[in-house]
């Protein structure tokens, strides 16, 4: 038995096994760096992985997991009500709804007179208003002189109008004849009155005489005509002045519950 003394006589032990990766054709020790493990972040996985969470939570507790999300929805609410009393949606974006009372360009008119639009002109040119071929007519409405009742609403909207210098004139109604085309009623209205001068009073009502284009109906006539004079005035009419057929059941009820004034002309 041969005795090794400690020191440097000592047999070297041999690294059966060495830590590095051996390539056993070459003989040398292959180095490779470790890459340090990336955590990428993915948000839809992350989204999923929330999702199976708040599923799983809900299967275990459903009166919590109900409780959480109408928290959830009364919150959302109260932010989108805050943020829309900041700003008002107007002509496809948005400004802000602090307008003042003068910043309205017809603050100082208080009453309102609307004449109704029951059909759309189509004649190229304003020669011929009281010809029953001039207007697009329903089966019930080709009647003789039923062209000249509509300028008569015309005319006496825009006479009560030059006698109150406070009263704003809207003529109302949207496209309701799809065969006529994209014209309202109420524009075929302002061009008749404005072809035939304003009757006289072109100085003193034309400045205060607009449109209303989205009624297709009596009762939607007064309801959009009031909206249209909160838009412009930046307050609700005094008193109301309607000119237009025969067809004021509705409008009375409205005027009843509203406590508003109405007058009607037909």
């Amino acid at each position: 038995m041969n005795n090794y003394p400690f020191g440097s006589q000592a047999p070297k032990s041999f690294p059966a096994y060495p830590k590095t990766e051996f390539d056993l054709e070459s003989g040398t020790a292959i180095k490779r760096t470790r890459k340090p493990k990336n955590s990428p972040f993915h948000p839809l996985r992350m989204i999923k992985s929330f999702g199976n969470r708040f599923h799983h939570f809900f299967k275990l507790h459903p009166l919590m997991g109900l409780f959480l999300a109408l928290c959830f929805v009364l919150a959302l609410a109260m932010i989108l009500s805050l943020y829309g009393t900041q700003y008002g949606v107007q002509s496809g974006g948005y400004v802000k709804s602090d307008m003042g009372f003068d910043d309205y360009p017809f603050s100082k008119l208080q009453n309102l007179v609307m004449v109704a639009g029951h059909s759309i002109y189509t004649s190229s040119s304003c020669g011929k208003i009281e010809k029953e071929d001039s207007w697009f007519l329903e089966s019930y409405q080709k009647n003789p002189g039923q062209a000249a009742t509509f300028v008569t609403h015309i005319h006496e909207g825009i006479e009560i109008v030059a006698r109150d210098d406070s009263a704003l004139l809207l003529f109302s109604g949207g496209e309701t004849r799809r065969d006529a085309g994209p014209r309202s009623e109420a524009q075929s209205y302002w061009a008749v009155a404005d072809s035939k001068g304003w009757f006289g009073k072109e100085e003193s009502v034309k400045w205060r005489a607009l449109t209303e284009e989205h009624a297709r109906d009596s009762f939607e006539n007064l309801l959009f005509s009031v909206c249209r004079f909160r838009e412009l005035t930046g307050t609700y009419p005094q008193n109301i002045t309607f000119v237009m057929e025969n067809r004021v059941g509705a409008l009375e009820k409205l005027a009843s519950d509203q406590g508003e004034k109405l007058t009607d002309v037909m």
